[in-house]
């Protein structure tokens, strides 16, 4: 059998042996959008519990547009348009009207990139579109400390002084926030890195209720809602698609409530329950954007831990075209090699403020604690494959074919789409 699996631009062909079991794990199919046009349109005119963009344009004098940086496939080109000619109509001046790219701590989106990741000449011919700096202080004004759990709030400026905040996004599994989208986009994705690196600390990390799907008591998602509602509230356009990157949903509203929408939606058909967990899992980084760098593969290897039999193989697939995705990453990992695992941990989990990008070393730990991970990339260097602490392999299906037929039980669960698809078990203790 052979299955295709998500990786970078194209798809790798992955060989299973005869004798192998194999369960393909894919998202539930899901409707399609008919006429995207038309449903971004619905989605301004009838908005969740709010006026329609037009009207609220109408009351205020600017807008902010906040848009996800180019790791997201998000479908920008089927509505920035549409929602700046909204506020066009209801009055707003194209001059007054700026798109920010929300880029947490990731580097900025610039050239061709930039065009790509907008998506329409048009939104870059008309109005302002800049990339956020989570460490540009002049950038941002600080809003306020949180009353749960006392973070300090800084948020890019121009987002904090708009008239109309609007954050848009893609919805979709998060294996920290439980979901990725609306008020994600603002927290991390507008905010300073003083703010990124305290929710991000080890506490919040190692937080149980911090993990794929679930918003309930998430210290993540309570954090984000509350620094949400301290700047005042926001309006947030929300998309989900399908596995072959297609239209499914699309709202629009004020930001919780249109994001918990958009949630209830596409988690009918991206969290798989499964009866047993498996000996060996096959997964992707779900392909470009995402894998371009090891960076964004961690979240591959958390999402296949839920089905992984304790102790089990874990093989993942990413390009890695771009490398690690920063230095910081890069020293992160590194420092876990150099420590191991007791030591690292016990060092960040003193630290009121994590040192930026030492969380995906973190969540990697909890990949590793549940069994053997092992990557398959054509693209990082012999010192960064070394950094990676995993066992890297350069013949995917020789290795899949010795790590199944070595086991008594040769069933394998694949997952082609990687982290856009939460299978669980539903009786966790097997």
């Amino acid at each position: 059998m052979q299955i295709e699996l998500l990786y970078g631009r194209r798809t790798l062909p992955v060989s299973f042996p005869h004798d192998a079991d194999v369960h393909i794990v894919r998202k539930i199919e899901m409707p399609v959008v008919a006429d995207p046009t038309v449903a971004v349109t619905q989605a301004l005119a009838r908005p969740v519990e709010s006026d329609p963009l037009e009207e609220l344009a109408r009351r205020g004098k600017t807008a902010c547009i906040a848009i996800c940086d180019i790791t997201r496939p998000v479908p920008n080109h089927l509505f920035l348009r549409p929602l700046i000619e909204s506020l066009l109509r209801g009055g707003l001046s194209a001059s007054d009207i700026h798109v920010l790219v929300a880029t947490g701590l990731h580097r900025p989106n610039e050239g061709d990139e930039l065009a790509t990741l907008i998506g329409d000449p048009w939104v870059l011919a008309n109005v302002s579109v800049v990339n956020h700096h989570a460490r540009h202080d002049d950038e941002h004004t600080y809003v306020g400390t949180t009353s749960t759990r006392g973070t300090v709030v800084r948020l890019d400026r121009r987002f904090v002084e708009a008239d109309l905040r609007i954050a848009t996004g893609l919805v979709e599994p998060h294996f920290m926030a439980g979901y990725s989208g609306g008020r994600k986009v603002i927290a991390p994705g507008l905010a300073h890195a003083e703010t990124i690196t305290t929710f991000h600390n080890a506490r919040f990390m190692s937080d149980p209720h911090a993990t794929n799907c679930n918003l309930h008591q998430n210290p993540l998602h309570e954090e984000q809602l509350e620094i949400v509602r301290m700047l005042g509230g926001a309006l947030a356009l929300n998309t989900v698609i399908d596995e072959h990157r297609r239209l499914s949903f699309v709202n629009f509203g004020e930001i919780a409530a249109s994001h918990a929408q958009a949630v209830q939606y596409v988690r009918q058909y991206c969290e798989i329950p499964l009866p047993r967990r498996f000996p060996t899992v096959v997964t992707s980084a779900a392909g470009y954007p995402l894998d371009t760098t090891y960076y964004q593969t961690v979240k591959g290897m958390v999402g296949g831990t839920g089905i992984l039999a304790p102790g089990g193989d874990l093989v993942i697939v990413s390009s890695c075209s771009e490398g690690f995705g920063s230095h910081e990453f890069l020293a992160a990992q590194r420092a876990l090699i150099e420590s191991g695992r007791e030591s690292f941990l016990q060092r960040i989990s003193s630290q009121s403020h994590a040192r930026i990008d030492e969380w995906q070393t973190q969540m990697q730990i909890k990949a590793m604690d549940a069994g053997r991970v092992f990557l398959y990339t054509q693209g990082l260097s012999q010192s960064e494959r070394a950094a990676t602490g995993l066992t890297l392999i350069d013949d995917i299906d020789q290795t899949i074919h010795s790590l199944v037929m070595g086991k008594s039980d040769r069933t394998v669960a694949v997952i082609p789409e990687g982290p856009y698809v939460v299978p669980f078990c539903r009786n966790p203790v097997q």
